[in-house]
């Protein structure tokens, strides 16, 4: 699936995932490629994603990405909250 998050100020991280989980209103929660539509508000956190290849840093992606140690197929960014959508296998992250 194409996971975008993006900021008022800039796109932080465009690319394809296997799995993203959030920090929701009502705890955490996790989607999955081929997920049903759905839309959340997120709460302060951080977004985990799943990558289906390993990331690699550009010029284009934001310094608040940070990789889980050694494994580069795993990504997570600090969020002070926003809203998602899932919609036709495409992720958007409007956050804060």
């Amino acid at each position: 699936m194409q996971v975008e998050i993006i900021t008022p100020e800039m796109e932080i991280f465009k690319g394809e995932a296997e799995a993203v989980q959030f920090p929701g209103l009502d705890g955490s929660f996790q989607v999955l490629s081929g997920h049903a539509p759905i839309i959340s508000a997120l709460v302060e956190g951080d977004l985990k994603v799943n990558l289906t290849e390993n990331f690699v840093s550009d010029e284009n992606t934001s310094a608040t990405v940070s990789t889980e140690g050694n494994d580069k197929k795993v990504i997570r960014v600090a969020i002070k909250g926003g809203v998602m959508e899932m919609l036709n296998n495409k992720v958007i992250v409007l956050a804060e």
